[in-house]
């Protein structure tokens, strides 16, 4: 940066644009980094959003620059870099990735969902995306192996397969619709294990917690499973609607003469639909709880409490720590 110049008194580039402590203004956030256009972005443009974000941040920006090409700069920012790390994200694992990613993959589980080896092979395909997603979007403070991750996909990938062929074996003389929500419980149930065992350092040896000017305060492990816990509901909610409400439409869209005659287009059809749920749904979810989560001082590991009361006797009451996504 040359001829560089002051930002402008007051803005502050970090501060959140929308009140964080509300759903409605973490529904705005994360429709705003979550757009899936910002996929498009090129990487040069990525790259230059970053430096005008650290530049701005260091108090000088290009002479000339609007708020709101600085405010552009960090939604792409916000979009494919990690919080943590400020390390750029690979393209699969970015949740602006989750609308294309996601409405392809979820629409062809929900299509072909009746035989054994589709089932295996699109629930292999959900639980690699999946694995890309855990694996960047945690919390880039606890390290994890490569045997670790290779354990973690594994596990993940038999648990929502041994859920999928199980229960589409068990709903063979079951209503239609029961088979039809097969995926979403694999779904579930994989989540409940994928998102715990790809981010097992931070349960094991705890996430950094600092007080609310971020001033680290130590490691918590408690704070760890909370923040994990979160995320993996979140994850299950952002799944629910398109994986439970689709099959029911589908269901009664295929007794219509004319979808019996298109039956081709009945995969298109739902990975369009899923993508119409998921355009809301992959923000709506990720605003369920607060990015920058909180824990009580008294609910954390005695001796990390002690070692804060020590320090600072009453004066933190909370501790905040990034739950990931």
């Amino acid at each position: 940066y040359t001829n560089m110049a002051t930002v402008s008194l007051g803005f502050n580039i970090d501060s959140p644009r929308w009140d964080q402590s509300t759903f409605v203004g973490r529904l705005k956030h994360f429709l705003n980094i979550t757009d899936p256009r910002t996929v498009l972005v090129p990487e040069e443009e990525l790259d230059r959003a970053k430096a005008l974000v650290e530049g701005c941040r260091a108090g000088l920006v290009p002479p000339g620059s609007s708020q709101e090409q600085l405010l552009y700069a960090k939604k792409l920012y916000d979009s494919a870099f990690h919080p943590d790390s400020g390390e750029k994200m690979n393209l699969i694992g970015r949740m602006s990735f989750q609308v294309p990613g996601g409405m392809a993959i979820t629409g062809f589980m929900l299509q072909f969902y009746r035989t054994v080896p589709a089932v295996v092979f699109w629930q292999w395909v959900n639980q690699s995306f999946n694995a890309f997603v855990n694996y960047t979007n945690r919390n880039a403070a606890s390290p994890i192996s490569l045997r670790q991750i290779g354990v973690a996909y594994v596990t993940a990938t038999s648990a929502a397969l041994a859920t999928a062929v199980g229960l589409n074996l068990y709903t063979k003389r079951a209503p239609p619709l029961l088979a039809r929500w097969v995926p979403f419980a694999a779904v579930a149930a994989a989540n409940c294990v994928n998102i715990p065992m790809m981010r097992q350092q931070e349960i094991i040896n705890g996430i950094t917690v600092t007080d609310e000017n971020n001033n680290e305060l130590g490691c918590s492990r408690r704070a760890a499973v909370k923040g994990i816990a979160q995320v993996v509901l979140s994850r299950i909610t952002m799944a629910a609607p398109g994986m439970i409400i689709l099959p029911i439409i589908m269901e009664r869209l295929e007794k219509f003469p004319f979808m019996q005659r298109i039956r081709v287009l009945h995969g298109p059809l739902q990975v369009l639909l899923c993508g119409g749920f998921l355009l809301f749904m992959v923000p709506a979810a990720c605003a369920l709880f607060p990015q920058r989560c909180s824990l009580a001082l008294a609910d954390l590991e005695v001796e990390l409490r002690d070692s804060i009361v020590a320090k600072h006797g009453d004066k933190v009451p909370y501790v905040y720590f990034n739950k990931g996504l």
